[in-house]
Order: C-alpha cells, then sequence, then structure tokens
C-alpha cells in the first residue's frame, strides 16, 4: 500500500476514540503487518497487469512509427538515386555501359572468388562488349 502512514492516522485516530469510550487511553499505536483481502489483491495485480499491457502496446506503437519512418527515409534515398541515376544516363549515355561493365566484373569476381568452377557464356554477365552499340557508341563519344 502507497499510503501507510495516512492509515495507519486513521486507524490510530479511530481506536483512540473507542478506546476512550470505555476510559482507557492509548499513547501509541503501531501497525507492524496489513493483510488485504483476495479481491483487493486481485484487484491491484489486475491494474499492474494492465499497465504493463499498456507500456508494452505503446512501446510496438513506438516501434512501428521508427520502422515507418525509417521506410519512408530509404524510399526517399531510392528515389532520389533513381533521379540521379537516370539524370546521368541522360547526360553520358556511356554511363549505362560503365554500368555493365561494373556489374560484370562483380559477377566474375564472385566467380572467382568461389570454390566451385562455373562455365558461363560471356553473353550471361549482362555485358557483351562485342555488342555493335558498344562500338557505335565509342565512335559517338570519341567524335565529341
Amino acid at each position: 500500500i502507497t499510503q501507510r502512514q495516512q492509515v495507519s492516522l486513521l486507524i490510530r485516530r479511530e481506536l483512540v476514540e473507542r478506546a476512550a469510550d470505555f476510559n482507557i487511553i492509548l499513547d501509541d499505536v503501531s501497525l507492524t503487518e496489513l493483510s488485504f483481502g483476495k479481491e483487493y489483491t486481485a484487484a491491484v495485480e489486475a491494474k499492474q497487469v494492465a499497465q504493463q499491457e499498456a507500456q508494452r502496446a505503446a512501446f510496438v506503437v513506438e516501434r512501428a512509427k521508427q520502422e515507418r519512418q525509417q521506410k519512408i527515409v530509404q524510399a526517399e534515398g531510392e528515389a532520389e538515386a533513381a533521379e540521379m541515376l537516370g539524370k546521368a544516363m541522360g547526360m553520358n549515355p556511356g554511363y549505362l555501359k560503365l554500368r555493365k561493365i561494373r556489374a560484370a566484373q562483380s559477377i566474375s569476381r564472385m566467380i572467382a572468388q568461389s570454390q566451385n568452377r562455373v562455365f558461363l557464356p560471356g553473353n550471361s554477365l549482362m555485358i557483351n562488349l562485342q555488342d555493335p552499340s558498344f562500338d557505335d557508341l565509342s565512335e559517338k563519344l570519341t567524335k565529341k
């Protein structure tokens, strides 16, 4: 009980008044142990459980809000990256070829470091350096 002193004072007053009716003078009253009924104890426990569940629910809601905000920031970053990539490709058509070459390098590095040996046709590596458009692009870039 959180108001033990107030309860003690109330009980002391009641006992002093009742004892005075019988010509008894009480000097001091000390409460050493308080016991409560089963209903009261169950109600206190139910209240504590409800408070814990409310705190848990608030935590879940807060975590969901943070995850939502994280997804929004991530999506904004991806959209900005896609926009920048589109601008770079529009300004320099060779950028796409460079990306293909880097992707092929990454794939070939991964395959080379693997314990398994894999044989793949060159066109499955997302790049074909003998592609006529590659030569056309090279000529366009050298003419500028």
